[in-house]
């Protein structure tokens, strides 16, 4: 395996990390030295992170029970927190994988410096800091029909975390949703919701749906013997209400249960849009927001594959393109004002 890669992307602002599997995008706000000391301290945590995954990673891969387990790891521990809360549900801290990487990335750089604001993107699931009067704007782009809402997370507000999850993506999902965008307190919280509300968003037994055992795609899947799902035919505009509806009724009762503040539900052309998502800000210009797209997903030699949601496909398997809506345009991202 290669080590740590680290570089700035083209603008000279946003620091890229790359370890195998793991792929960060981070910026910082605030005063110069400040920002620095917050860069060194991602670059120091980055280069552990996926060692310690590694050596706690087939315990990582059982389900959750009704206690938490001990983990020697923090970011391991994060990723158990986050989705025992879900029990007995069936999860796996593999769910919430990608989006503990984040917030303990982003916990290393608060524990050395003073920052307005910050944000670690890995591939889509982020990790937020925000301090004082900052902002920061999230777009959510998932209809793959130019639908955009423009999310405005202030200080003050209850979300730290934003995670996308769906079956369009390189990780197994049990459902048929495009997209399902989260809101939480943390990005590890966010990115297990999201696993578990784009799973409900489904119409089980649909002739349509084409489904095969996670194992015979990825032997050594958490998922075991579970049919994901790998294709989704037409659906008639009832039977995307119905599947949206079991997703809804899902991130509704997260909701009630304190384990998310809002969710966005995207299906074949449909949304629906549940507690913090349906509060957007439609007057800020898109001309005045440049979005931070999620990181360039890896595709090192097989190694765990550390991404929202449940195991990838295998290598060089792609999922099929056709289907009854176009691909999501992209999941949750955070987009910043582009005159700082």
């Amino acid at each position: 395996m290669n080590g740590p890669q680290i570089s700035w992307l083209a603008d000279g602002k946003r620091l890229h990390l790359n370890h195998g599997p793991i792929d960060l995008v981070i910026e910082a706000f605030g005063r110069e030295a400040e920002c620095r000391v917050a860069y060194e301290g991602a670059i120091a945590r980055f280069g552990t992170i996926l060692g310690e995954l590694v050596s706690e990673l087939a315990e990582l891969r059982r389900p959750a029970g009704a206690e938490p387990r001990g983990f020697a790891g923090p970011t391991a521990s994060r990723m158990e927190r986050a989705v025992q809360r879900f029990h007995p549900e069936f999860i796996t801290p593999m769910a919430a994988v990608a989006g503990a990487v984040a917030d303990e990335v982003m916990g290393a750089m608060m524990a050395v410096a003073s920052l307005d604001k910050a944000y670690v993107n890995d591939g889509g699931d982020i990790a937020i800091h925000l301090e004082g009067d900052a902002t920061i704007t999230a777009a959510i782009a998932g209809t793959g029909h130019g639908f955009v809402d423009r999310l405005v997370i202030r200080a003050g507000d209850p979300v730290r975390g934003i995670a996308t999850s769906g079956w369009r993506g390189r990780s197994f999902s049990l459902g048929i949703a495009d997209a399902v965008t989260v809101l939480a307190a943390d990005a590890a919280a966010a990115d297990a919701a999201a696993t578990m509300i784009a799973n409900a968003v489904d119409l089980p037994g649909h002739p349509a749906i084409i489904r095969q055992p996670a194992n015979e795609m990825q032997p050594d899947t958490d998922l075991g013997s579970r049919l994901a799902t790998v294709d989704v035919g037409p659906l008639s505009s009832a039977e995307v209400v119905q599947a949206l509806d079991c997703g809804a009724a899902a991130a509704e009762a997260y909701l009630a249960r304190g384990l998310i503040q809002g969710a966005a539900l995207f299906l074949a052309g449909q949304a629906r849009l549940v507690g913090a998502a349906n509060h957007t800000d439609a007057s800020i210009p898109q001309q005045n927001l440049l979005t931070v797209s999620p990181a360039l997903r890896s595709v090192s030699p097989p190694l765990p594959h550390f991404h929202g949601g449940e195991e990838p496909l295998p290598q060089g398997r792609r999922r099929p393109s056709h289907g009854s809506s176009s691909p999501p345009q992209s999941g949750g991202e955070v987009v910043r004002e582009a005159n700082r």
